[in-house]
């Protein structure tokens, strides 16, 4: 998820002025006369004076509209609003936009916006996250399972600001890597939308209930923290959903989706929601296997801490685990050779899935055969030259 660099993007050419004239509306630009049928005339948002007008036939099909489209982009390539860069990348790029907007009791210092509008980023891209989370499989605790693949199906998202701070669009292209794309937008309306039927829910009646229903529409604990994030310290958070006008809804989905609104009212159901789906989600029984990168323990001989890369049997990238005395030798070992190590454990969900509960059963993972049994050879020897130094060193203790 990025802003937007460089020069503008380069439109199709000609494009669809239906296409162009949805994507000016979209983004505040104003019709301004024109004649009907023929051609309108557009302005963008703010003051008037010395703006640029673009001139956007009304019929691809009129013998002058090639010209008047082609000299709307060159205008809006030219444009300094900030507008003008978020239309033109929807034009070279379909996609939906997800479009964020804080409101404030009171108009913010002159210094604020930039905080505010780092504040509205982050709290974005949890949402963005989230979704992309669910639209690889609902759960009530996503911790650190799937992160990586949730975080390069946001890497396309474009991102623009209006310059106040207090809103923001996400142009989501709609042909994009796994859980991206529409299927990212689509899950995020359904799950703020269950969210926000939960939220009410709980405040009506005190009953949490609702919030386990809205892990099939995808919510979460990410989705909740990420909305009480996005609301803390503002009048009202809104979130809306625009259909790419290239591709229009998708099967079933609203034309025009209604704005979801989450106010300060709502923080404690919030919250109390996302300590409920960390206990609703059970831990995971696993065999991972990983390479060693960390270890530590107190003393010589007594158990220890390992930290290891997940290479499989897990959706985590590392795990923690405490280790008994022997199994901590055995994970030295194979860190000193360079080999993984397997281990079976629970995966708990307080901790984000990063925490092996329970482990045991250390052992070097098996490569080839020969190699596996030089491996297991060598750990012999080693622990018994081990085992007889610690005997040596307790008898002259």
């Amino acid at each position: 998820m990025h802003r937007p660099t460089g020069p503008h993007h380069q439109a199709p050419h000609p494009p669809d002025p239906a296409v162009l004239a949805a994507l000016l509306a979209r983004h505040g630009w104003r019709r301004r006369g024109g004649q009907p049928g023929r051609y309108s005339r557009w302005t963008p948002p703010g003051p008037t004076a010395g703006a640029t007008s673009l001139l956007l036939p009304d019929d691809p099909a009129f013998p002058d509209s090639a010209d008047l489209l082609a000299e709307a982009v060159t205008a809006l390539e030219h444009s300094p609003h900030p507008s003008a860069d978020a239309v033109l990348h929807a034009l070279h790029t379909p996609g939906d936009e997800v479009h964020v907007h804080r409101e404030h009791p009171e108009p913010p210092a002159p210094a604020a916006p930039w905080a505010g509008q780092d504040r509205l980023r982050t709290a974005t891209r949890a949402l963005l996250l989230a979704a992309a989370l669910a639209a690889h499989g609902p759960a009530a605790h996503h911790g650190a399972r799937h992160r990586r693949r949730a975080e390069t199906a946001l890497a396309p998202v474009l991102v623009t600001a209006a310059p106040d701070g207090q809103a923001l669009t996400a142009h989501v292209p709609l042909h994009a890597p796994p859980d991206g794309g529409r299927p990212l937008v689509t899950t995020l309306l359904d799950a703020l939308r269950a969210t926000r039927a939960a939220t009410d829910q709980c405040r009506a009646t005190g009953s949490t209930d609702g919030y386990t229903t809205a892990v099939t529409h995808g919510g979460s604990r990410e989705l909740t923290d990420a909305v009480a994030a996005l609301v803390h310290g503002c009048a009202a958070a809104r979130v809306t959903v625009h259909w790419a006008p290239a591709a229009g809804p998708p099967p079933g989905a609203p034309a025009r989706p209604a704005p979801v609104t989450f106010t300060p009212d709502d923080l404690p159901a919030l919250r109390e929601a996302a300590a409920r789906y960390i206990h609703q989600e059970p831990a995971l029984p696993v065999t991972l296997t990983g390479t060693v990168v960390r270890l530590r323990r107190e003393s010589p001989w007594g158990p220890g801490t390992v930290r290891l890369r997940v290479l499989s049997g897990a959706d985590v990238t590392h795990v923690r685990a405490t280790l008994g005395a022997e199994d901590y030798r055995v994970a030295g070992y194979a860190h000193l050779a360079g080999v993984p190590l397997t281990l079976t454990g629970r995966l708990e969900s307080r901790g984000g899935f990063r925490r092996l509960a329970g482990a045991h059963d250390a052992v070097p993972a098996r490569t080839g055969e020969a190699d596996h049994d030089h491996m297991l050879k060598s750990l012999r020897e080693n622990l018994d030259a081990l085992a007889g130094k610690r005997e040596h060193d307790q008898g002259h203790g």
